[in-house]
């Protein structure tokens, strides 16, 4: 099988959040310490003058690096290092999954795939309500979970207009991995352990994931430093390898996918494989300080609320205001990021079904919100009106890489599966873990979901629909230079980790590494407490405490990826997240 492939490349990547829906609001995946030392924040990043590539996994980081080495560019080392994280991080995410990804080519044009799963198109408003009107099970796992994957189509189109190398050089690494075996981390493990009552309801997944302890002779998920061999999931990527993407779309994955819906009570069809499409979408823009900041569009919340909070935010000094007292610029930042959730969940759904203001990122709404942040206390939010909230519109949680080359190719991408292990299945015979991104709409107006967020009718079940999410991959400008790129992973918690790396560095002056690695808080207005990392300094603790905020702590928060550039030493650096056991590397 090694022979039919070419060595693929390396993209900078951070694994999506994924916890159980009771554990999702306060916690991150289990592979997060409760504490970053000074010593990890020193050793997260790497640097070199021709190319970078950061993943949360070094043989996925070493894919991207081969892929350079083979000539390939930015795109390649991406998509070859999400093709690997498909099989050595695949709880998080894979081609069972969906993804966005947003380009900057060397001649300085930028390229949003949207990638995102669609609703079957047997789905309907009532899929996941029963009688009593609440939100069932089966919305997360099971066969209803899942929406039709559309990572790989947005891979194979990102190689083909804008990589140098192949798709099939991209799957090498990946299949290699799943062919022969690779141990798994520590988190991997305990991710296993964590869902193994799911998972162990399908035959196929069980296989898979657990074996007979030699002592007990009883079935148990792999543990740790155990090594894994995926042979169903490498002889899938030989075949794409071989036939490409329509293997997938078009032929045996649909087929097989088409029967294990019939067989399991899933809506999901061949035709409805067969149909997914990627499309591409217009890119979300604004400034910052004299900074452009791209993100991803609707149905990504992420890149509206990203620049919508940077908005509010550009009101305020954040550097005084953390030199006056740290905790009074913390106040300031949480009670922006809730008032851009409190209207995520009235005003965001998919661009192709519902009409989203693009007065959302208007400068003068963003002074109005602003000018309801009182600097010594909470102050209750409900959603607010952007202007022309009825004529203008935009076009019709998780892994993130992130990659840089010297040609002035930059790319962030970020996909997943949605929580742990996605919808529990695999479809038999292929390897192919499925998502459970069907979790992400809205079953009834005011219900939370797996991550604690709440929305409302804009973002119902809808056949063809793709629901709404909260990956943000970004990409900051200075005079037209890229010189900084960051996404994350953690549910809703990824527009807040993107905002801290780009608070931090951009205002407060931290090196990126030092910037993705400082504590974290969070506020998604629903529900109304403010979520601080454990390791938060006591100081600002109790200055939040008397500004009337409800705090709940939490081990960790999410994984960020970034890479940044200095236009004066012509040198990227990569920085993973030390919250997890990342690699960055360049030539």
């Amino acid at each position: 099988m090694n022979n039919r492939f070419l060595v693929l490349g390396l993209f900078a990547f951070t694994i999506t959040f994924n916890s159980s829906p009771s554990q999702a609001w306060q916690t991150a995946t289990l592979e997060r310490p409760a504490s970053v030392s000074q010593q990890d924040r020193l050793s997260n990043t790497a640097s070199s003058k021709m190319n970078m590539i950061a993943s949360v996994h070094p043989l996925a980081t070493r894919a991207g690096l081969d892929a350079f080495a083979q000539g390939g560019n930015a795109v390649d080392a991406a998509i070859a290092t999400a093709l690997t994280l498909g099989v050595v991080d695949n709880y998080n995410s894979g081609i069972g999954g969906g993804c966005f990804i947003l380009i900057r080519n060397s001649a300085g044009e930028f390229f949003a795939i949207d990638g995102r799963e669609m609703a079957p198109s047997a789905a309907h408003k009532n899929l996941f309500r029963d009688v009593q009107g609440s939100i069932s099970g089966p919305s997360r796992t099971g066969a209803l979970a899942s929406g039709v994957p559309g990572a790989l189509k947005a891979y194979g189109q990102a190689v083909e207009k804008h990589g140098r190398l192949s798709l099939k050089s991209a799957l090498r690494m990946g299949a290699k991995a799943a062919n022969e075996g690779f141990p798994i981390t520590r988190a991997y493990a305990d991710n296993l352990q964590g869902t193994k009552r799911q998972m162990s309801r399908f035959p196929a997944t069980a296989k898979i994931f657990f074996r007979e302890d030699p002592s007990s002779k009883q079935i148990r998920p792999y543990e740790f430093d155990e090594k894994l061999v995926q042979k169903d999931l490498a002889a899938t990527y030989a075949n794409i390898a071989q036939k490409g993407t329509d293997w997938f779309y078009h032929g045996e994955f649909a087929k097989a996918t088409d029967k294990w819906m019939k067989e399991n009570g899933g809506v999901m069809t061949f035709e409805d494989v067969s149909n997914y499409q990627t499309v591409d979408r217009t890119p979300v823009r604004t400034t910052y300080r004299g900074y452009e900041i791209v993100g991803f569009p609707p149905p990504s919340s992420g890149g509206v609320h990203v620049a919508q909070v940077l908005n509010i935010l550009e009101q305020f000094d954040l550097k005084q205001l953390y030199d006056d007292e740290p905790a009074k610029m913390y106040h300031v930042v949480a009670e922006a990021m809730k008032l851009a959730f409190a209207d995520r969940a009235y005003w965001l759904g998919d661009p192709d079904f519902v009409e989203v203001p693009l007065g959302l990122i208007d400068k003068n709404y963003a002074i109005e919100l602003a000018q309801r942040i009182d600097l010594s206390t909470v102050v209750a939010s409900q959603h607010g009106t952007p202007p022309n909230a009825d004529s203008e519109f935009f076009e019709r949680h998780t892994t993130h890489v992130a990659a840089a080359d010297a040609d002035g190719n930059w790319v962030a991408l970020t996909t997943t599966v949605n929580t742990t292990f996605g919808a529990k299945y695999v479809i038999p015979g292929t390897g192919v873990i499925m998502n459970n991104q069907m979790d992400d709409f809205v079953a009834i107006p005011g219900k939370p979901n797996a991550f604690g967020l709440v929305g409302g009718e804009k973002n119902s079940v809808e056949a063809g629909k793709r629901p709404l999410s909260s990956m943000s991959p970004t990409i900051v400008l200075r005079d037209g230079q890229p010189i900084l790129t960051v996404g994350a992973a953690g549910g809703p918690k990824i527009i807040t980790e993107v905002l801290w790396a780009i608070i931090n560095h951009l205002d407060l002056g931290m090196p990126i590494g030092e910037a993705i690695a400082q504590p974290r808080l969070h506020h998604q207005w629903a529900p109304t407490d403010l979520l601080l990392e454990s390791n938060f300094d006591p100081n600002v603790v109790k200055g939040l405490t008397s500004r009337n905020h409800s705090i709940r702590r939490s081990s960790g928060m999410g994984i960020c990826q970034g890479i940044s550039f200095d236009p004066v030493t012509k040198t990227f650096t990569g920085a993973y997240d030390p919250r997890t056991t990342g690699k960055a590397m360049g030539q």
